[in-house]
């Protein structure tokens, strides 16, 4: 036999496995019962298609097989979706077990964070570990530190807005949010603030780090591969990915010392004299220090395990919230007698415009708590679907899915529900004010930060920098939008975040300081 025969043979068996596979998955697996396209069930290149080459528009796809099949369909050969909202509580209820996808968190690139960790138990382990951190006393004990970040903003406002100069607010408020996460984190301040162009190279790279995780999902092996090239050379080929890597380093560079420092002080527990402290030293208390100095596992406890859980609190701490700043601006000119009724209640909140009231006084202003819950709703926070896999089958009306099965909904389609937000495109803040929506019957479909055991760690963070970032924003300046639309704010491509058009030159704006 030569070998062209052989090889003739070993494509026809290729090709003969091929199709008995595709065959099984269509009509013979556990999921053929359940509505859907054919296409979809048979492989993931269809998703790798719509997520990958067309960048980010897989979701869409999902959006118009629930339109022509119903709320619960098969969107490929291993996954089941969901589009209820009043369901959306039930699947990721605090009380159920859930497991994460691990082929859906390869898009993180960072397996030993929060995030990316599989097992319920597992996350429960290092999720206690950093509660504390995130709770509502910490984050109000941590304002002093928010404050001075506003402020510097509002400074840097000030500035630019004697000179008249156009302001990519949203590289702002990403600087914002970025130097808060990581002086938290570290203690360590990127002063991002202090650049001229507010570090727009940050934001620009995160964005394109989370675009890459659907590239990800479908070549695990495409970052581990990258990194182990020369920075040098990656970044010759792709900017954004060297400069990416680059910061991972710098994580690496930060997280070392105080793993160092932590057992230094741990081999002597007075090094100094201090009246203050009994002559015990304490170092600057951040989040890898509480970490260190739990009772968690020593496995836990790794310098690759707390660079993976820096990169993701530094990532999702900075750009959601950091979005949802960006999008209030734009929607109350877009909306102007919404910035009229905010700018009176946070004038009369606020009579002294240096004086920033404190967080817990400004989540009195009723109207100021609208603006930012409509304001998250139309940031959506996280746009791609969330799978969860139950240990146990999962009834939905009719249908039974099986247990281990990966099942999701997404935040997206929640949030812009017309039958739970009529006109959901529009920004109205007075939805959440309205009798008939009682507020609290509303907050159930909020659901930016998500649901369950697994919803935002950064949830009373963010709030804390929504309240007084805006207030400070309102009560000191006005603002006139340069060369920015819709097209610039609303989700065009789901990149685990909402991403507008990719021809978008930003948000973009002429600040002006309110007398």
């Amino acid at each position: 036999m030569d070998w062209l025969t052989t090889l003739l043979y070993a494509g026809a068996a290729s090709f003969f496995f091929l199709l008995i596979g595709g065959i099984r998955r269509v009509w013979f697996s556990p999921l053929s019962k359940f509505p859907g396209s054919k296409f979809a069930a048979l492989t993931l290149w269809n998703e790798f298609y719509w997520d990958v080459v067309k960048r980010g528009t897989f979701m869409w796809k999902i959006e118009e097989m629930h339109k022509k099949y119903g709320p619960i369909v098969r969107i490929n050969p291993y996954e089941i979706h969901i589009l209820d909202p009043d369901y959306y509580n039930e699947l990721y209820a605090s009380n159920r077990e859930l497991d994460k996808y691990k082929w859906w968190v390869n898009l993180a690139g960072a397996e030993g964070s929060g995030f990316s960790t599989i097992t319920h138990s597992h996350h429960r382990l290092r999720r206690g570990a950093l509660n504390p951190f995130f709770s509502v006393r910490s984050v109000t004990q941590l304002e002093p530190m928010l404050v001075a970040k506003v402020e510097k903003l509002s400074a840097r406002f000030r500035q630019l807005a004697g000179k008249q100069e156009v302001v990519r607010v949203d590289a702002a408020f990403m600087a914002l949010t970025m130097d808060i996460i990581c002086d938290y984190a570290f203690a360590d301040d990127q002063r991002h603030l202090d650049e001229p162009d507010f570090k727009l190279v940050w934001k620009e790279t995160i964005v394109g780090a989370f675009e890459g995780g659907a590239l990800g999902r479908q070549f695990p092996w495409l970052l581990p591969l990258t990194k182990r090239l020369p920075i040098a050379l990656v970044r010759a080929m792709n900017p954004a990915v060297g400069y990416l890597l680059t910061w991972q380093e710098a994580v690496k560079a930060k997280v070392r010392p105080i793993m160092t420092a932590d057992t230094n002080s741990n081999k002597s527990a007075v090094t100094a004299s201090s009246p203050k402290d009994g002559g015990v030293v304490k170092p600057p208390r951040t989040i890898f220090h509480t970490l260190l100095a739990s009772d968690l596992p020593a496995e836990e406890k790794t310098l690759q395990r707390l660079c993976d859980e820096g990169e993701l609190l530094t990532g999702a701490g900075s750009e959601t919230t950091a979005q949802t700043l960006t999008r209030i601006l734009f929607y109350l000119k877009h909306v102007p007698e919404a910035h009229a009724r905010l700018q009176a209640e946070i004038d009369g909140a606020m009579p002294d415009a240096a004086v920033l009231p404190a967080w817990s006084e400004l989540q009195q202003n009723t109207y100021l708590t609208a603006v930012i819950k409509e304001g998250l709703r139309l940031s959506y926070g996280t746009t791609t679907r969330l799978p969860r896999i139950a240990h146990e089958d999962i009834r939905y009306k009719d249908y039974v899915i099986p247990a281990g099965t990966p099942v999701s909904q997404t935040p997206y389609f929640v949030l812009m529900h017309p039958g739970v937000f009529p006109d959901p495109t529009a920004f109205r803040p007075e939805r959440w004010l309205a009798p008939e929506n009682e507020g609290k019957r509303l907050d159930k479909y909020l659901v930016s930060f998500g649901k369950g055991s697994r919803q935002c760690l950064g949830m009373n963070l963010a709030y804390a920098e929504l309240y007084l970032a805006l207030s400070m924003v309102v009560r000191r300046f006005d603002w006139d939008m340069y060369e920015t639309g819709l097209d610039d704010v609303i989700c065009k491509h789901d990149f685990f975040v909402a991403v507008a058009d990719l021809e978008s030159k930003g948000v973009r704006a002429v600040l002006r300081v309110r007398e």
